[in-house]
């Protein structure tokens, strides 16, 4: 019968029948094209990202009024490019010549003998080798147990980042820390939600972007996208991964708070950050050129300055108005949880960073010590680890992992 019916059809069943193949066919040939469009869409719900009643059109520019759309964050990428391209001149002609003035002054380090079978076991196996691999090290190659560790010290010193470098990326920072906290106070002293918190979410989502906040927002996003782009070549401290969890989650931030309009508090926020980062950076300045004072009450300040923006003005005004005053004006939604978890996550790391900052702090105002970077390594000293050892080995016979107590505990420097 199916037979009978196609062959008496005549061509136009033929032609519906061969159009819905080919329908069919597209949709089987595309399959991850509809996939991603059915993960955008389940994805930018307007339940998902906005309070009951109110969605995307609410963010449709008419009236003369303009408002935050996604599609601007992609001013962004070519203002990072722009931020690494000048900051390569700004080291080169600025930090430079400013590290030679405050007299910086690189330290000579002794370059390790070329000895393949060191490298090859200090690429392959590890930088810190036990006891028993540097005397089977030593045997393999013919030098003494303490040549073996003088070669792996010299060896870690010149992987290490030398001051200069460190200054120049420190004085990079400061500049923009320092400009950037100056230009959003002056997009906000005049704002009434820098006086009123509550004001943030005054007419929430339909607020106008204005000039200063555009260029507040893409420039700040540019610039950690640019850390996060040169993140293989700065100084390597031993918070790096909390460092990339915040460039990540500070990234996630600033675009989720622009695209759903979150604009005042984030622009809140972001003034907030930059208020004692510039501190912070220059101490680290006046640390490299070991100019002695002036870092430790400049970090002190920095100390004073972290702790009342981060631990007390962050979580107890900034948080109390995005986590807990939000729920009094409409039925908490999926945006407004995320929102507030990122938020989460950066007050987490500030509880860490604080924890460091503090025992520096206490170690100086107690002990008048110099403050100390708690999250660098300095250079280890030929002398230095050959006294160590010849200590160690009259009351204990040989050093535990072929390295001595002050190698081993790596104080932390620069």
């Amino acid at each position: 019968m199916h037979l009978m019916l196609c062959k008496h059809a005549g061509p136009q069943f033929r032609r519906v029948k061969a159009a819905l193949r080919c329908g069919l066919d597209t949709r089987h040939a595309n399959p991850e094209r509809s996939m991603l469009e059915w993960l955008s869409d389940w994805f930018w719900q307007e339940r998902r990202w906005f309070p009951e009643g109110l969605g995307w059109a609410d963010l449709q520019d008419r009236d003369g009024r303009v408002y935050a759309k996604a599609s601007d964050l992609w001013v962004s990428l070519p203002i990072a490019l722009a931020f690494l391209a000048v900051r390569q001149v700004f080291e080169r002609t600025v930090a430079t010549p400013l590290a030679s003035l405050l007299g910086v002054q690189e330290k000579v380090r002794l370059r390790a003998a070329q000895n393949p079978a060191l490298e090859s076991y200090y690429h392959t196996k590890s930088k810190q080798p036990t006891q028993s691999s540097i005397e089977s090290l030593s045997k393999q190659t013919g030098c003494s147990v303490r040549q073996v560790q003088q070669w792996f010290r010299r060896r870690r010193n010149q992987d290490r980042p030398s001051l200069l470098k460190k200054f120049r990326e420190a004085s990079w920072r400061f500049t923009f820390y320092l400009l950037a906290f100056i230009a959003g106070l002056a997009a906000l002293i005049d704002k009434p939600w820098l006086y009123d918190l509550k004001e943030m979410w005054e007419g929430f989502p339909v607020f106008t972007l204005l000039p200063s906040q555009y260029w507040y927002y893409m420039i700040e996003l540019g610039f950690y996208a640019s850390l996060l782009f040169s993140v293989a070549s700065d100084v390597k401290r031993k918070d790096f991964k909390e460092q990339i969890v915040h460039h990540v989650a500070t990234i996630m931030l600033i675009s989720f708070s622009w695209c759903l309009n979150y604009i005042r508090a984030g622009t809140l926020i972001m003034l907030v950050h930059d208020a004692s980062d510039y501190l912070l950076e220059s101490a680290k300045m006046f640390n490299y050129a070991r100019w002695k004072n002036t870092c430790n009450y400049i970090f002190i300040v920095f100390a004073a300055v972290f702790i009342i923006t981060r631990l007390v003005i962050f979580p107890f005004w900034i948080m109390y108005c995005t986590w807990v005053y939000p729920v009094t004006v409409y039925r908490p939604f999926f945006g407004y949880y995320f929102f507030n978890g990122l938020l989460l996550v950066l007050q987490c790391l500030h509880v860490f960073w604080a924890a460091l900052i503090v025992r520096m702090a206490v170690g100086f105002l107690t002990n008048n010590e110099t403050v100390e970077d708690e999250r660098s390594d300095r250079d280890e000293t030929d002398e230095s680890g050959e006294e160590e050892e010849e200590k160690e080995n009259k009351k204990n016979g040989p050093v535990l992992n072929g390295h001595s107590v002050l190698n081993n505990n790596h104080c932390k420097t620069e």
